[in-house]
């Protein structure tokens, strides 16, 4: 049985973001006074009373609007409903009750789902403020006071949620699953090829760059395995992020490549590398992520014979620092080729968990060195001694030696290019550390 899902919806602008952040215990919900700043679902896992739940952060709902971006926000928000569990309406105590209350009210009734009413804002501690009982009107039963901003009230409402979850011996235990980070510039397709690998309207899908402003997770499963897939907010050049909100995106797209096993890095086929894609591409390898190059929109481009072959070369020209990274051309649009990006993160997952002994380490050690002496300094050569993995994820080798400053770093890249000849690694950086004698540990 899947855990239960809690899902925050309301009005624009009520503090359901700093609640949510609140109940979670971290800020992972975007917070601005701005309306329309949470857009898509934000989902993060809870525990009250030792139940494991998940709660969901949702745009906020206006029943009746023109605007294309708020009427994808409802759209999103009436998909969590769905999914819920129990559904908490926020409402401000400031503002009283207003006509969008009233109407979001009335949908959350339709849905027949459980619904528990938070009045946030509710500040000052003591006596309840008289303004909570105008909330009664909204035919939602007792409204339960909380403060946001300091955390009152807050147990109370988790306690009133736990009352409609079923029943459950044992908790589930989570399901190991590789988390694969989508990222790159604004408007590449991103959301699109989420929403077609999930087969549903996910995420929101605009033309308007910087739609996607938080990391959304999806999780998928299918006969390739168990997948947590994190849509990320496109990163713009930093000349372009004017916006408070928008520096936060960048932020949360740089903790969602933290936390990914995975990096898809979508790359617009019409446009090839640009400045803005060497940059995202660098934070993934820097990070030490297993990543694929992913060009999407290849539908679009006019193709002649070795098309492909030569827009190949010049993305490995072009992202030389990560070579190891596949290349996959594909369309979110049409779905062309994307059944094979489950193989390839599975196949890059596997490359960055690899583990290989010190003895197969030191056979290939030696076969390098004997195809290509160590360099020389005034008389001094390299001496390597051995080597050795220290981890993975990627894989870390640590190469003792007489003296690191002999070892230069022409010589250290075809150390790992011998390694990579031997055992693949394809898909996932390389962290090579140099050690003299003397070292302390």
């Amino acid at each position: 049985m899947s855990r239960p899902l809690v899902a925050i919806v309301g009005r624009p602008n009520v503090g359901k973001s700093m609640l949510f952040n609140r109940l979670v215990g971290q800020r992972l919900s975007i917070v601005e006074d701005t309306p329309g700043v949470t857009r898509d679902r934000l989902y993060a896992e809870c525990e009250w009373c030792g139940r494991k739940f998940d709660m969901v952060d949702t745009g906020g709902i206006e029943p009746s609007t023109d605007s294309e971006i708020l009427l994808f926000m409802r759209e999103q928000a009436q998909i969590a409903i769905d999914a819920a569990t129990v559904i908490v309406l926020v409402t401000d105590l400031r503002t009283g009750v207003t006509a969008a209350d009233k109407d979001v009210a009335n949908m959350l009734l339709r849905s027949k789902k459980p619904v528990v009413l938070a009045v946030n804002k509710a500040d000052s501690t003591g006596a309840t403020d008289p303004g909570v009982y105008e909330f009664y009107s909204l035919g939602l039963g007792d409204p339960i006071p909380v403060s946001a901003v300091h955390g009152h009230g807050t147990g109370d409402l988790l306690d009133e949620c736990l009352k409609y979850f079923p029943e459950t011996d044992e908790e589930e235990e989570e399901e190991d699953r590789i988390k694969v980070a989508i990222i790159g510039k604004p408007n590449v397709g991103k959301s699109s090829l989420t929403n077609h690998i999930l087969g549903q309207n996910r995420v929101i899908v605009s033309d308007v760059a910087g739609t996607t402003r938080d990391a959304v997770d999806s999780s998928f499963e299918n006969e390739y395995g168990k997948y947590l897939f994190i849509d990320t907010a496109g990163i713009r050049r930093k000349s372009k992020v004017d916006e408070r909100v928008e520096k936060f995106s960048v932020m949360r797209a740089q903790l969602a490549i933290e936390r990914a096993d995975v990096c898809l890095i979508m790359i617009d086929a019409r446009d090839g590398v640009t400045d803005q894609d060497t940059k995202i591409a660098g934070l993934a390898h820097e990070a030490g992520k297993a990543s694929i190059i992913v060009v999407n929109k290849w539908d679009l481009v006019e193709k002649e014979t070795g098309t492909m072959e030569k827009m190949r070369k010049d993305i490995m020209r072009d992202l030389s620092f990560m070579s190891y990274a596949p290349i996959l051309f594909i369309s979110a649009l049409t779905g062309q080729r994307t059944d094979r990006i489950f193989e390839l993160i599975n196949f890059v997952n596997d490359q960055s968990n690899m583990r290989i002994t010190t003895g197969m380490l030191n056979n290939v050690l030696a076969d390098a060195q004997a195809r290509v002496q160590p360099p020389t300094d005034k008389g001094r050569r390299l001496k390597i001694y051995y080597m050795t993995q220290t981890g993975i994820k990627p894989p870390n080798f640590v190469i003792f030696c007489n003296s690191r400053e002999l070892f230069h770093f022409s010589y250290q890249r075809y150390i790992e290019n011998q390694i990579r000849a031997v055992f693949g690694l394809e898909g996932t950086p390389v962290r090579i550390v140099i050690r003299q004698k003397g070292d302390k540990e």
